[in-house]
């Protein structure tokens, strides 16, 4: 099918605003935590579940609805993500429990779940021209969602409640659906073959980061050894049988095989749990301990997706020239300082001074973002291009769920400054091990076909 540049815009816009709700939905709930807590009388280890079910179920979907989008067609799945987000917008401000809410957030990451995969598999069929520019497109529009959600989370809570931040997403949704009927090409036929998609697989690898969820969030109470067990077993169970599978959902004998994509993975896993305990422990700490206002707290915390996006293009400039090993090692030294200098912040220092510590968080998460995805790409054949991309999401979503576990146990019963420095020590320990990894970065290797 032959496109105009004009209808190609057109459809980037209408895949962009689909994608944008999974990260968008991501961080605008930073903000909100806290007037959940006292809607649901909740402790922050009990709110901190919001933060990882989305994740957690975001990792999951996001490969199976590859495959879905593969056998149903892109536009079908595509569309029922869309519905499936509406109906967990318009179910969650009318949550009776916890739970009920809960339930709404993993629906929610679901359905936005299908848009990327999706929406990827449209621009790879139809867009042949620039398509790396029109992907490049497409990662704006989940960067700067995700970036800006705790800006725009705050205006929502402060001026409708907690509930704004899923109706928000309404208007959203109708004017992609509306566009996804006219602009999206047409899907292909229905090839079911759910043999391809590794239930047995993903149930394990649930299963397995349930379990030290729980054992995670338990440090600080009566310890659930048996959670580390399950943990450990089910961990070992997913190994195995992965190992056997055609079509695994982790193809863990490529990751065995690969020792600097593992050394990719693992690096930006850490950078994540680090970044996210920023990202969601900066606007608890300002609005339970330093009385902001969630308008005020948005604000604040644009300094820290400001800078991420003035540091993005200059960090690709710098990986232009010299690779993704420079600008890896600025982000991680870039994060160990502004991380060092979150001790130096107490009640009595003045907002400026947290200000410039963000912009300093600011600055590496936008070299470390771009760095870790170059790095991935420089050393994975192209053919291997989706799968790695799946795992690389994968290790981000991983990142988020430790760092929403550590701040449940170290936030639950005791928020104030000394505890916010006790995740800024044990965050300084974490970027140490990621200024060390990043030392370790081979050097640019060709693409290999």
């Amino acid at each position: 099918m032959k496109k105009t540049t004009h209808n190609q815009w057109i459809l980037l816009l209408t895949i962009g605003l689909g994608t944008l709700l999974n990260p968008l939905n991501s961080s605008m709930i930073s903000v909100a935590l806290t007037q959940m807590q006292r809607d649901f009388a909740l402790t922050f280890a009990d709110a901190s579940w919001l933060i990882s079910i989305f994740y957690l179920a975001s990792s999951a979907g996001q490969p199976v609805m590859g495959k879905l989008s593969d056998m149903f067609g892109a536009k079908r799945i595509f569309m029922g993500g869309l519905i499936l987000v509406v109906i967990s917008c318009l179910l969650a401000p009318f949550s009776p429990n916890y739970g009920f809410l809960l339930g709404c957030r993993a629906l929610q990451a679901i359905g936005s779940s299908t848009l990327y995969p999706s929406g990827m598999s449209m621009i790879r069929a139809h867009i042949t021209k620039n398509q790396a520019r029109a992907i490049g497109v497409i990662s704006i529009f989940s960067s700067t969602s995700a970036a800006f959600g705790p800006t725009i989370g705050g205006l929502l809570v402060a001026n409708w409640n907690w509930p704004a931040i899923f109706l928000i997403n309404i208007p959203i949704i109708i004017i992609s659906f509306l566009m996804a009927i006219f602009v999206l090409p047409k899907s292909s036929k229905v090839n079911i073959n759910f043999k391809r998609i590794d239930f047995i697989g993903i149930s394990l690898f649930i299963i397995s980061i349930l379990g030290l969820i729980l054992f995670l969030l338990s440090l600080t109470e009566d310890i659930r050894w048996w959670a580390l067990l399950v943990f450990l077993a089910f961990s070992i169970l997913f190994y195995f049988f992965e190992k056997k599978k055609t079509e695994p959902f982790i193809d863990v004998e490529a990751l065995r095989k690969n020792k600097n994509v593992n050394l990719v993975y693992l690096l930006f896993m850490l950078i994540n749990a680090v970044y996210y305990n920023y990202f969601f422990g900066i606007p608890t700490l300002l609005q339970q301990v330093r009385g902001y206002s969630e308008e005020h707290t948005g604000f604040i915390m644009l300094a820290l997706a400001g800078f991420s996006v003035i540091a993005t293009p200059i960090a690709g400039r710098l990986i232009d020239k010299k690779g993704s090993k420079p600008a890896a090692i600025t982000g991680a030294v870039f994060l160990l300082i502004g991380t060092a200098l979150l001790l130096t912040y107490h009640e009595t220092s003045m907002l400026f001074w947290l200000i410039i510590i963000m912009a300093l968080l600011g600055v590496s998460n936008g070299f470390n973002n771009i760095s870790a995805q170059t790095a991935l790409y420089e050393h994975v054949d192209e053919k291997a291009t989706g799968s790695a991309s799946g795992l690389f999401q994968t290790s981000r979503y991983l990142g988020a769920i430790l760092s929403g576990s550590f701040l449940g146990m170290a936030f639950t019963g005791h928020l104030d400054i000394a505890h916010f420095h006790l995740v800024a020590i044990v965050s300084f320990i974490v970027c140490i091990m990621i200024v060390g990894l990043t030392l370790k970065l081979p050097k640019k290797e060709k693409n290999r076909g």
